[in-house]
């Protein structure tokens, strides 16, 4: 979500090519260093053989995921503001990650923001917001916000006597001289998922069913046991909420599948499940809490909850299902909490990038995943590395 502006960018003027080349050359080098960095990490690089759905504990150790949500690479690209804050976000991403070490991350949507980037293949700025993850060997997954296939808004300024700025598009690598055409077409979902899959062998994200498209990242992942591939421990269930090329909702089709598929793997509903999509279901706004938290665990209740636009029957499968135990959302830069709902949890993740609206400290919700006895556990891990909201998400 980034439908409020800093105010601290409405001052900014346009930069000239080579300013927006030197500060793409600098995120450029800001990568390569950390690659450089993490090559004591390459010998325990996860790989995964083409088409597994599964991860798995490991051994004597719980099983922790890491949640970056909301950062919005790409954002006002053509002012001195924007590259920054990419900058900003990879560090953001790189202290949690170095912090916690995480077996597992979750790109919960608006990756980047689409609507802001002026070149022909958006993918560019998403194998950056991914980079800090693969350069340490970590897997990924991830879903698409409303900001990831957003088409571009020519902003009004361009249209006044200072005249659109000079463009330049960023190179795809250092050695490129930048010299390509800029492209106003944007990047659709499926050129996205399909670049991220096609490059990252770390990558566990699918396009999900064909018969549910536009909505894309549809899919399910199994954690099995550190003792045996085969025997669930948990399942993560990913959906497209929608935006930017097509409206905010989770579809009876897509209410319609996650009935069928969770049949198929947990037909008894005996291994509990995880739920991760970005727009906020309207049942959020019925546990929000107004004048005292209650049972609610977190530390931002900034804003009031941004909804999708219908509930076409989603939540009311995640409520007779005793086997979901929490849903996470992103999409509110100014929220973090969890909440109590019927048996399950409603949760936020933490706004992780220096892109889009809000000055609120930056971070990742956590999550961590206990074989035997099996409980979840999450909490946030901030940018300067304090932690805080611990919740029990699986009594």
């Amino acid at each position: 979500m980034s439908t409020k502006k800093n105010s601290m960018k409405s001052t900014l003027t346009v930069l000239s090519c080579n300013h927006v080349l030197a500060t793409v050359i600098q995120l450029m080098i800001i990568l390569t260093v950390s690659s450089a960095d993490s090559q004591l990490a390459a010998v325990n690089l996860r790989t995964k053989t083409t088409g597994d759905n599964y991860l798995q504990v490991p051994q004597g150790s719980p099983f922790k995921i890491a949640v970056f949500a909301d950062l919005h690479f790409g954002e006002d690209a053509w002012t001195d503001w924007g590259p920054q804050q990419d900058v900003n976000s990879i560090r953001v991403m790189s202290n949690v990650l170095d912090q916690e070490h995480p077996d597992f991350v979750i790109y919960l949507g608006d990756v980047i923001t689409a609507n802001n980037i002026p070149i022909e293949n958006a993918s560019l700025y998403w194998d950056q917001a991914i980079s800090p993850t693969r350069d340490r060997g970590i897997p990924w997954a991830t879903v698409f916000g409303n900001h990831d296939d957003a088409p571009f808004v020519w902003p009004i300024e361009w249209f006044s006597s200072s005249g659109i700025p000079q463009l330049c598009c960023p190179p795809v690598n250092v050695s490129d001289s930048g010299s390509k055409d800029c492209s106003f077409r944007g990047t659709s979902r499926l050129e996205l998922m399909h670049n991220e899959i096609q490059h990252n062998s770390l990558s566990y994200s699918k396009s999900g069913p064909i018969n549910l498209w536009p909505s894309v990242s549809n899919y399910v992942l199994r954690l099995s046991s550190s003792s045996d591939p085969e025997l669930a421990v948990a399942f993560m269930y990913f959906l497209d909420s929608g935006g930017g090329s097509y409206p905010e909702v989770l579809s009876s089709s897509q209410a319609e599948w996650f009935h069928h598929i969770s049949q198929a793997v947990n037909p008894d509903s005996r291994v509990p499940e995880i739920i991760f999509w970005h727009i906020p279901s309207k049942a959020y706004k019925l546990v929000a809490p107004r004048i005292f938290k209650g049972k609610c665990v977190g530390s931002m209740f900034k804003e009031s909850v941004a909804a999708q636009k219908a509930e076409t029957g989603i939540m009311k499968l995640l409520e007779e299902r005793p086997s979901v135990k929490a849903v996470f959302v992103g999409h509110n830069h100014g929220l973090d909490w969890c909440c109590p709902y019927n048996q399950l949890w409603l949760c936020y993740a933490r706004h992780s990038g220096y892109g889009g609206y809000g000055n609120w400290p930056r971070g990742a919700r956590m999550l961590e995943v206990i074989e035997q006895p099996f409980s979840i556990k999450s909490w946030i891990r901030m940018e300067d590395g304090t932690s805080h909201s611990q919740v029990v998400l699986s009594s």
